[in-house]
């Protein structure tokens, strides 16, 4: 059985039988986790290698694990910084920011890695114009060219852990102040705007092979009146073409408030898998996802399964006690958690 185009989340931190018979489901490719699915280290590993025990090839296995706010399992693992941390090294030293940009990344992948998860949803390549909550210090910068080079540091570490890289969010979600997670944001600026500021990062992501990006759920109303992630014109002729970038296309969680303009679960699905997406995620709504294995009726591309195959971790996993006997892997644990150590967090979702 191949790999499907839908992406979902699973209920606890073991799988029951209700989760066993949606990952069965062929038009299922991948599982996401959040911090409700992680107890322990092992708990996580026995989990990770249930999920792809259920078929061959594997499930692709999921996180957003950006750092900061967003960073779905912490005890026992290494506190990821907010990205901005790495913006404020780069003001004084652009050269330490790129390398502790690209430890952070080498730091995240193998301990997710380490613990059977494919890829993080990262890197947030959103400028932060100051006007988005959801988006905020999850953005490396307000300068486009330090996004870029910070965000192919990153890159460059979550390759030498074994992980591709997933830009988001496409064109970019900074610059609009709704939350796409419970509102429809719209984004009034010109495509000459977008492209010469926001788009930039993505290029330059694009250019240095970043295998994979999620668009937002923002209307540029100026460009088309759908959102991004529903829009050919900005997945086929920006993205694919003007872009030039040949990876997997994520769509953003279709049970977001930003995603009802669509229509039910599954013209949502079909409006995604129209526009150019090659997998959809569903999260957070078992209801929905039944009511989507029910009615989608697609059979996944072989350009679209050659990408997602792309995704699986890459090189053999790490195990935890190689990572900690390795002295240059601990020194880079060290410098990334003693980064930015004076702020506090909070956990998203």
């Amino acid at each position: 059985m191949s790999l499907g185009p839908v992406m979902i989340d699973v209920e606890g931190t073991e799988l029951n039988d209700d989760d066993i018979r949606r990952l069965q489901h062929p038009l299922v490719g991948g599982v996401i986790l959040f911090a409700r699915n992680y107890k322990s280290p092992t708990q996580l590993m026995a989990l990770t290698a249930s999920i792809h025990a259920v078929r061959q090839p594997p499930l692709l296995i999921a996180v957003d694990h950006e750092g900061g706010r967003v960073q779905r399992f912490r005890d026992g693992f290494t506190r990821i910084p907010a990205m901005r941390e790495l913006g404020k090294v780069w003001d004084h030293s652009p050269k330490r920011g790129r390398q502790l940009a690209e430890e952070a990344g080498w730091v995240l992948a193998a301990e997710l890695r380490a613990h059977g998860v494919d890829f993080s949803f990262t890197p947030v390549l959103d400028i932060d114009y100051g006007n988005s909550g959801v988006i905020g210090d999850r953005a490396f910068h307000s300068n486009p060219k330090a996004i870029g080079e910070l965000a192919q540091s990153l890159m460059q570490g979550l390759k030498r852990g074994g992980m591709a890289s997933v830009g988001k969010h496409f064109p970019g979600h900074g610059f609009v102040a709704a939350d796409s997670h419970v509102a429809i944001p719209v984004d009034e600026r010109s495509f000459t705007e977008i492209e010469q500021a926001d788009v930039e990062p993505f290029r330059r992501m694009v250019d240095a092979g970043m295998q994979a990006v999620m668009p937002a759920h923002v209307i540029y109303p100026k460009i088309d009146e759908k959102p991004a992630g529903f829009s050919r014109i900005w997945l086929q002729q920006v993205l694919r073409r003007h872009l030039g970038f040949n990876g997997v296309i994520f769509s953003d969680d279709l049970s977001m408030e930003g995603a009802v303009v669509a229509g039910s679960v599954t013209q949502r699905a079909e409006a995604a898998f129209n526009a150019g997406c090659d997998m959809i995620l569903v999260c957070n709504r078992p209801d929905l996802v039944d009511e989507l294995l029910a009615n989608l009726d697609l059979k996944i591309s072989a350009v679209s399964m050659a990408r997602l195959a792309r995704m699986h971790g890459h090189r053999p996993a790490p195990t935890l006690a190689s990572l900690h006997e390795d002295p240059e892997f601990m020194r880079a644990v060290h410098a990334v958690a003693n980064l930015g150590i004076h702020e506090g967090y909070l956990q998203l979702g």
